[in-house]
């Protein structure tokens, strides 16, 4: 099956997992633990039932909005993911190009493999800094100071990585932080000797954004959990949140929280939006899924804050639970990570074409004519 026979999100990811090395497919793949919360992240949207007002005019059908004061052409944007050239040789150029012929809002990860310049550098959509404050602040510092002078239009802070998350996958399939592959990966990577010869002699995979930074460090040495323990923060809490949304004087989202307490918290603190998330299911286990977490955020904080649901998605019926619930927009990760290993651009462009048109047609389908419509009348959650 190559991408043009690929109907959905998960064909995607079946062609996916020819193309990549098992250890890397897994680190897409996998989550926490049991892999409960990864499960339930998609799962949940299935208690979701929706409500369909007949006899409307749905001959046009708007999915137009704003996010962060930008107007975009549908509310979905690319989350931050780490490191995207180990799973495409194109990595997030690719995607950030893709983001823009959708016009919807791309995000880079502090962990990624392209410079905060480069990225900045495509299109004029909207784009978004996910940052780590790190245990040297004056890394944070100086990678706010090169968002500002990139003109990203947002920052956001994870602050669901005081460790890492136990990530079974990574030690059972041999993968490393980077390009270094542990001993039970080899067989695997000689199968694709492409994608070593990327790692290993090209050094594409390098983490450009923190490996200048961190130049003492054999990097690629690292697992995954090694670098989140020994570098990210542990002692932050809401005043460094007021320290960054004063340093960066932007549109401020924070990324992992789920309850209307910290969503409270990170108003107060200075935040514009959060990420209702929970990593993919790649942290905390038993954490609740996000589309859970939105009709009682929004309640209580629509007026304070946007409200971007993260995690599970992979069909536009899903993206509509989640608007009507009470959610100013959707972010996706596996649902473009999956078509960037299998067919980089193309792949995610294809990707994000069937994505949106099943978001049109469940809107046509609902009697709803634009997504700004969308309100709890459209949903219920079953008995």
């Amino acid at each position: 099956m190559g991408i043009g026979h690929c109907l959905n999100i998960m064909d995607f990811r079946r062609v996916a997992k020819r193309r990549l090395p098992a250890p890397v497919f897994h680190y897409i793949d996998g989550g926490a633990d049991d892999e409960w919360t990864l499960r339930r992240n998609t799962d949940a949207y299935d208690d979701y039932e929706l409500l369909p007002t007949h006899l409307s005019d749905v001959s046009a059908i708007d999915t137009a909005s704003t996010l962060f004061g930008k107007p975009i052409d549908w509310p979905v944007m690319i989350a931050p993911t780490g490191a995207s050239k180990l799973f495409h040789a194109a990595g997030e150029p690719a995607v950030a190009l893709a983001a823009g012929k959708f016009n919807m809002p791309y995000s880079l990860s502090t962990v990624g493999t392209t410079s905060i310049e480069d990225i900045g550098a495509i299109g004029d959509h909207p784009k978004m800094f996910q940052i780590y404050v790190f245990r040297d602040r004056t890394l944070t510092r100086d990678l706010v100071q090169r968002c500002k002078d990139a003109k990203y239009t947002a920052l956001c802070l994870t602050v669901d990585t005081p460790v890492a998350g136990n990530r079974e996958r990574d030690s059972y399939y041999g993968m490393m932080a980077t390009a270094k592959p542990a001993l039970r990966s080899v067989p695997s990577m000689l199968r694709h000797p492409g994608w070593l010869y990327r790692a290993v002699i090209r050094k594409d995979m390098e983490l450009v954004n923190v490996t200048k930074a961190l130049s003492s460090m054999k990097f690629t040495d690292m697992s995954v959990k090694d670098f989140i323990d020994s570098q990210f923060d542990r002692s932050l809490t809401w005043k460094d949140v007021e320290w960054l949304a004063d340093l960066w004087g932007g549109p401020l989202v924070i990324k992992g929280v789920q309850t209307v307490a910290d969503c409270r918290k990170a108003a107060d603190a200075g935040a514009t939006a959060v990420m209702l998330s929970n990593h993919g299911g790649r942290q905390l286990e038993g954490a609740p899924a996000p589309v859970d977490c939105v009709a009682a955020v929004a309640d209580a904080l629509r007026d304070r804050l946007e409200i971007i649901c993260d995690g599970g998605i992979r069909r536009g019926s899903h993206v509509v639970k989640a608007l009507a619930l009470g959610a100013n927009a959707c972010a996706i990760g596996r649902a473009y990570l999956y078509p960037l290993a299998a067919g980089g651009q193309a792949g995610v462009e294809r990707a994000l074409g069937l994505l949106r048109d099943e978001l049109q047609r469940t809107l046509a389908l609902l009697g709803c004519d634009s997504v700004a419509g969308l309100s709890a009348g459209y949903v219920r959650h079953r008995a």
